[in-house]
């Protein structure tokens, strides 16, 4: 607005120059002469010889004329004023213009702007679908790959477990084999009349062994096998087979016993190689017994292992004669003697009243019925080598006591075996 009144008040000055000028050409034309035509020449000859009447201006005509020249004044202040705001509104056009330029500019500006972002977020969107894409084929290409391992890994893998389900059923096949090889072609042979006439005795499955000392884990072992088999089957007889037994407790071999005379299947001793004492009673008061001709059988009379005063010695005395009693009644009698003949005939043998005999001369005695010439074993359809299962052998001991400690008797008990070396210690 400043500059504006500035231009305005220049304005007035140029024209007060300009008024200046003109007021001095017009004295200049008056004064300075003019070639004009003759016509004109004589006519103003004419008037300026006319006296000009000399009048003295009124108050009336000094105000009249004072008005005229601040009306002049006025008309010029306004014209001025009027160019002003011709000039104001000039440059307030020109300024509108110019921000509509401005305006115009900055819309421009802000179109390339956009249009500059546009492509910018276009360019950066291809990129963008173009980096997916090849991270879409890049990830394509490495599942397919993936893919492709996968399945050679699965064809690896099968063809491994082709490999191992063929070498396992090789493996089993052997093994199957091997099982099978432990194993005979035949059957176990089940006879009413087990004897044949030829000196052969025919052993069945239905045999329970008898080896080492007899106790109360002994009688629980072949009681069970007893009761058992003849829950199975009461046609056919049931074998308790004797390698090697020095006898035992008194009341464990009465427990086989009565097991064995029980039984409706018939019960059946075989010896072996030896049996003593509770052993070779086992043997002779059985249903029938048979045994090797080598095989020794041993008959003496009960052992005492009472200690106490004279009183309690008399009472464990009692006890000992009432089970030798027991025993010695029924070998005496199937022997055709009495018991006092028995005992006299065990001391007519040997000092110490261990009567031995081998099964052949045995069977003259009575202590064994048959003397084989051969035992045909037809249970052992498993060859005996193969390795065994984890359930333990019937006659294992489940304790980790040696073998040559045998148990302490029960009260009223007493042993009734062969021990001349001492070999077997009882326990404390």
């Amino acid at each position: 607005m400043k500059t504006t009144t500035n231009r305005a008040l220049a304005m007035t000055a140029s024209a007060f120059i300009l008024t200046g000028s003109i007021l001095s050409a017009d004295q200049s034309q008056t004064n300075t002469p003019v070639n004009l035509p003759a016509e004109t020449k004589n006519l103003e000859k004419a008037e300026t010889e006319k006296p000009a009447p000399k009048k003295k201006p009124s108050k009336e005509e000094i105000a009249k004329a004072r008005m005229e020249k601040e009306k002049s004044r006025l008309a010029l202040e306004n014209a001025l004023a009027a160019e002003e705001s011709k000039m104001e509104l000039n440059e307030l056009r020109q300024q509108v213009s110019r921000l509509k330029l401005e305006k115009e500019l900055l819309a421009e500006t802000l179109a390339v702007a956009e249009l500059k972002q546009k492509k910018e977020m276009a360019d950066d969107a291809a990129q963008f679908r173009e980096e997916t894409a090849e991270l879409t084929r890049e990830m394509n290409v490495a599942k397919m790959q993936a893919e492709k391992m996968t399945a050679q890994l699965k064809a690896t893998q099968a063809e491994f477990g082709l490999e191992m389900s063929a070498l396992e059923r090789e493996i089993k096949t052997i093994e199957a084999k091997n099982r099978r090889d432990n194993y005979t072609q035949s059957e176990p042979v089940y006879l009413e009349e087990p004897f044949l006439d030829d000196g052969t005795l025919v052993i069945s499955d239905r045999r329970i062994d008898l080896n080492g000392p007899i106790f109360s884990g002994t009688a629980d072992h072949v009681s069970e096998r007893i009761n058992y088999f003849n829950n199975k089957d009461t046609e056919y007889p049931i074998f308790i087979v004797i390698d090697n037994s020095p006898g035992g407790s008194v009341m464990s071999g009465m427990s086989i016993m009565k097991a064995m005379h029980g039984s409706e299947a018939p019960v059946y001793v075989v010896v072996k190689t030896f049996a003593a004492s509770m052993a070779a009673s086992l043997t002779t008061l059985a249903e029938r017994s048979f045994a090797f001709p080598n095989a020794v059988i041993l008959h003496h009379q009960i052992l005492s292992g009472n200690h106490g005063n004279l009183t309690e010695t008399r009472e464990h005395t009692r006890m000992m004669e009432e089970w030798w009693r027991r025993l010695a009644n029924p070998i005496a009698k199937k022997m055709g003697i009495s018991r006092e003949e028995f005992i006299k005939k065990m001391y007519q043998e040997t000092v110490t009243g261990d009567w031995t005999e081998f099964a052949d001369q045995a069977k003259k005695l009575k202590w064994v019925d048959h003397v084989v010439s051969n035992i045909r074993e037809t249970s052992l359809v498993k060859n005996p080598d193969a390795k065994r299962s984890s359930t333990a052998s019937p006659n294992a001991s489940v304790t980790s006591t040696p073998e040559n400690i045998i148990p302490r008797l029960n009260p009223m008990d007493v042993l009734y075996m062969y021990n001349p070396d001492g070999y077997y210690q009882q326990q404390k």
